[in-house]
């Protein structure tokens, strides 16, 4: 039974070597006759607090007294009472001498006394750091008293520490024993204990060791003098030294003057127990107890108060004592939004707080906890790290983004919100110089191909600023195969006139990328064509890039036109060496109501602001006159946009678009085919016969002598209709919309219609009618009837009228 009761105190080995922890540097300070180690843990290296009592033999007092305390704090569990980890006893012999050592292992923790000369703090901040302290200790000690029973004794600044988050904890349980009241057997083990307790924090019924006047008084008698005597020695800043120091009240706050008097009342019964002190006092109703006891019960709070919560907390941790907000509400807001009890708006708080962290803590204590939201479900926080990407974006390792971050990012892309496809897009400005270079040809530039043709203005403008952006981080086969395309095909034949500036813009910055051949056999064609564009910026842009590119090509004519033909240097648009700025506003200003509502909880939303603040000029992409028509921008551009040549719609990849001018060379050098889209639908037969039409040249059927005059009448008064024999002259020919078409055109497909008896007028603004079927008629047509296609004769029906038999069978 003994050997039973001295390894539930002593744990299990018999010496140092046995305890799995080693022990470092001492503390200065330390409660009653033990010694505060700094140690690690041996397997993990984690940091825990080592105490250690040495006596001359194992019948010593203060031996017996420790053997108690570490009994106590391995069976007392409370959130603000010192974590328990493991002990032994190690006994040497040395000759004649034997000395015995008790170690207790606890959670890492440090002296009160050296956490406040390490804070430094004063004035405001100072008390409300000490209101929060005092509220945990009065927790402990009421949680003792009368929960528990039991009496700690000896409540002063040596017996409290404080742990990494700044949390004060009570310790020191070596005098700590049960209280009935009834009997003076129970209060024996303080009692007996009672002489390591110092005079000056004895009340005088201890000091006396009266046990009527004990088993008369209160339980929290005892501790409730014990705390005006910490009460004392935190505000006057020096050790007590006498009980008549105790009356000087100088240093104690007015607010708490009335409450320290009631506590060290000469009269056992009439002092106030430390569970009012919490509820009654003014002095701990400020910001930060108050702050940090909403986040230690944030899960029993509605969503409401969680929202209200969360948007002021970032402009009341400007108030609150930067230590303890680093140590403690950080911490504690990381964790809540780890495991889902905060709402979005915490996350703007939680970088605000980890942009004062240094790079090393904040790749430990942040960057971790972010990258684990990008897998979040909730849009509201999906919504919120990509606004505010730039603030960690250059702490994410290329490794973590590109496996860990970018394939949940990229959900985002396909998103049916407009507002969400464009924070994504724009995100990858930060988080792009980062992937692989196999994530961006297999993954990001097909989705860059499918948000160029995207139903938003806005997005497909800022898409061709990104690619301009990103060109470097691309290699040189896929800039050969993707920006003329991109730029040229799409870009300069969008119906938005800023997607038209942004095309050209993105052209000019990466025009040390093309090769005098590609310069004056595909850009320079296609950028003249603009210099005649309705919009007069996108007029200007033009003539600035072709006063660019023509310099280039003069520049390698001058040369001999020998040796390499790539240029490095660029001249002409200021800044074009630079990274491209954002054309669009946000698209909350103007997106849809539907889209907007599965953010609301984020607020009004605010402008992106521009990420390319790394030491590179911002070229703007719109002019001042067209940032109005960008900011209203609605999806339906018909009243705004002026007419131009535009790309087929239903072509998702940028290899498929040829740009009329090199149609002999092969598409897989200069197109997209190797990088198809995600999930790209077959399409239906009827769209398979217009693609199929496409690619052969069309040309006019000889129309039968019955209606020779009428179409030579119409053609006459409309010959810019008439289809060219030299088509393959025209550079433009194979991608350029047909002209208007009037409403009573004849052609000859009409003209094989009509003898049919199918007469239908052609969709005036179908830019494919020249070369689609007619759609089938809906009347009810004899079962000898053509089928639509010319005059070919329907086939004949199944049945008794393709057998002729005879009337003998």
């Amino acid at each position: 039974m003994f050997k039973f009761l001295r390894g539930v105190v002593a744990g299990s080995g018999s010496g140092v070597k046995d305890l799995p922890y080693n022990i470092g540097v001492p503390y200065s300070s330390a409660w009653g006759s033990w010694t505060h180690h700094r140690g690690t843990s041996k397997e993990d290296g984690s940091p825990v607090s080592i105490f250690s009592l040495s006596g001359s033999s194992a019948q010593d007092g203060h031996l017996a007294a420790g053997r108690n305390g570490v009994k106590r704090l391995r069976t007392v569990r409370h959130p603000n009472i010192l974590s328990f980890l493991n002990s032994t006893e190690v006994e040497i012999v040395d000759g004649a001498m034997t000395k015995v050592t008790v170690y207790m292992v606890t959670e890492p923790v440090m002296p009160l006394s050296e956490n406040i000369k390490e804070l430094g703090l004063d004035g405001k901040q100072r008390d409300e750091y000490y209101a929060w302290g005092l509220h945990q200790i009065a927790k402990a000690v009421s949680f003792l008293n009368n929960d528990c029973k039991l009496v700690h004794a000896n409540v002063c600044l040596a017996s409290v520490v404080v742990t990494q988050t700044l949390d004060w904890k009570l310790h020191a349980f070596d005098v700590l024993s049960e209280f009935d009241g009834t009997t003076e057997a129970s209060g024996g083990t303080m009692l007996q204990y009672s002489w390591l307790v110092g005079a000056q924090y004895k009340p005088m019924e201890l000091a006396k060791s009266d046990w009527t006047s004990i088993s008369n008084s209160p339980p929290w008698a005892i501790d409730s003098w014990g705390m005006g005597c910490l009460i004392y020695e935190l505000f006057s800043a020096t050790r007590l030294m006498k009980t008549e120091d105790l009356r000087n009240t100088a240093s104690i706050p007015k607010a708490l003057l009335p409450d320290y008097q009631r506590l060290l009342s000469s009269m056992p019964s009439k002092r106030m127990n430390t569970s009012k002190l919490i509820e009654n006092s003014e002095y701990f109703q400020n910001k930060l107890v108050d702050t940090i006891q909403f986040m230690e019960v944030l899960s029993l709070k509605d969503s409401v108060e969680k929202d209200n919560f969360f948007r002021k907390l970032p402009n009341l941790a400007e108030q609150l004592p930067r230590p303890i907000v680093l140590k403690k509400i950080l911490p504690l807001l990381a964790s809540a939004l780890e495991f889902g009890s905060a709402a979005a708006p915490a996350l703007i708080a939680l970088l605000k707080m980890g942009s004062w962290l240094p790079t090393e803590e904040f790749s430990v204590k942040v960057l971790p906890i972010v990258v684990k939201l990008f897998s979040s479900n909730d849009r509201a926080i999906r919504v919120a790290l990509l606004q505010h990407i730039d603030q960690f974006g250059d702490s994410l390792s290329a490794q973590v983004v590109d496996e860990q971050v970018y394939p949940h990012v990229a959900n985002g892309f396909s998103d049916a919100s407009a507002f969400l496809r464009e924070l994504t897009l724009k995100s990858m400005l930060v988080l792009a110089p980062k992937l692989s270079q196999r994530t961006i040809s297999a993954s990001l530039l097909k989705y860059l191909s499918k948000l160029q043709v995207d139903e938003e203005p806005a997005i497909r403008t800022n898409t061709t600023i990104l690619l301009g952006n990103i060109s470097s981080y691309l290699n040189e086969g896929t800039r050969k195969r993707v920006l003329i395309n991109a730029f040229t095909v799409r870009a300069l034949r969008d119906t938005f006139s800023p997607a038209r500036g942004a095309g050209i813009m993105a052209l000019c910055a990466t025009s040390s990328y093309y090769d005098v051949t590609e310069m004056a056999t595909r850009v320079l064609p296609c950028v003249v064509v603009l210099t005649v564009d309705p919009d007069s910026d996108v007029r200007s842009k033009a003539f600035q890039a072709v006063d660019q590119f023509l310099q280039i090509v003069r520049q390698y004519h001058e040369k001999g036109g020998t040796g390499q033909t790539s240029v490095n240097t660029t001249t002409g648009i200021s800044g074009n060496s630079s990274l491209l700025g954002w054309a669009m506003s946000n698209l909350t200003l103007v997106g849809k109501t539907h889209e907007q509502a599965a953010v609301a909880s984020i607020g009004s939303a605010t402008g992106i602001a521009s990420t390319t603040a790394d030491n590179h000029s911002a070229v703007d992409i719109a002019s001042t006159s067209t940032t109005p028509a960008l900011i209203r921008t609605v999806p339906s551009m018909d009243s705004v946009d002026q007419p131009v040549p535009g790309s087929p719609s239903s072509t998702d990849g940028w290899g498929e678009l040829d740009n009329g001018i090199h149609e002999e060379q092969d598409a897989e050098k200069e197109g997209w085919d190797d990088l198809e889209p995600l999930e790209e639908p077959q399409p239906s037969p009827s769209l398979a016969n217009i693609q199929a039409a496409q690619k052969r040249p069309v040309s006019q059927p000889i129309p039968p002598a019955s209606h020779v005059k009428a179409p030579v009448t119409d053609f006459q008064a409309r010959p810019t209709t008439t289809k060219r024999k030299d088509d393959d002259e025209d550079l433009w020919g194979s991608v350029a919309a047909p002209p208007p078409r009037t409403a009573h055109r004849a052609n000859t497909a009409i003209s094989r219609a009509n003898s049919a008896g199918i007469s239908k007028a052609r969709d005036d603004d179908d830019p494919w009618a020249a070369i689609a079927a007619p759609p089938p008629t809906t009347t009810v047509r004899p079962l000898a009837a053509g089928r639509g296609r010319g005059s070919r004769a329907a086939a004949p029906r199944l049945g008794a009228q393709r057998i002729n038999r005879s009337s003998g069978s």
